[in-house]
């Protein structure tokens, strides 16, 4: 009776283990089933499945970022500077760019070309050298005054290979006076700066392992 007793409450137990291994598997079976809808059989108001992101492109230097407003254009240059120069950054090239358009223009006022040989390139150098040349020749002094430099924004960038060249538009306060060769004023006035708009482009080739710039173009802006 006993043993009668023990195989009743076993059989109890088998059917009741397989009563719940059949609820969950048969959930699972029924949902793994459940047919998917195509985007001609999916209703208005569902939702289609969100695309993947894509690939982020190279990423504007933080520098650059933080000036906002670049054109993209500007900003796209930048970016291929960027990559192709890791150590570039664009507020330090701006500052460096300030000084450069100062020490140029204060260089050529003084007729010294040894400085002027430094900062520029070959055509940019024959060009200011020509015009010191002609100045002496006609016995006059610059007495000319970098007064401030209002403003200092990126014009265009571009990567040409490995050349970056990058263009700055300078907008600066300048006293002007021209004097003979008897220290007379012949030009301009002291007490009254006027207002000079530049657009200078420098350049740099990105494998070189100099730092420098040098000033490529100058142009009225």
């Amino acid at each position: 009776m006993q043993v009668i007793i023990e195989i009743v409450i076993l059989a109890l137990i088998a059917a009741f283990l397989g009563l719940r291994l059949y609820s969950v598997l048969g959930r699972r079976a029924e949902h793994e089933e459940e047919p998917v809808p195509t985007r001609f059989e999916r209703g208005e108001g569902a939702k289609a499945p969100r695309a993947a992101a894509p690939a982020p492109g190279p990423e504007l230097p933080r520098a650059s970022r933080d000036l906002g407003g670049l054109a993209p254009d500007i900003e796209q240059g930048l970016r291929e500077i960027s990559v192709a120069d890791r150590r570039f950054d664009l507020l330090s090239f701006l500052e460096g760019a300030k000084a450069a358009y100062a020490m140029v223009l204060e260089a050529f006022w003084r007729g010294d070309k040894d400085e002027l040989r430094q900062l520029c390139d070959d055509d940019v150098y024959q060009s200011f050298a020509a015009a010191i040349d002609a100045r002496s020749e006609a016995g006059e002094t610059l007495d000319h005054r970098l007064i401030r430099i209002e403003d200092t924004v990126v014009h265009s960038a571009s990567l040409d290979e490995r050349v970056a060249r990058i263009a700055v538009r300078f907008l600066a306060d300048i006293a002007a006076v021209t004097r003979d060769k008897d220290g007379n004023v012949v030009a301009g006035s002291l007490d009254d700066a006027i207002e000079s708009r530049d657009v200078w482009t420098f350049s740099r080739n990105v494998d070189s392992a100099a730092p420098d710039w040098l000033l490529d173009e100058t142009d009225e802006g």
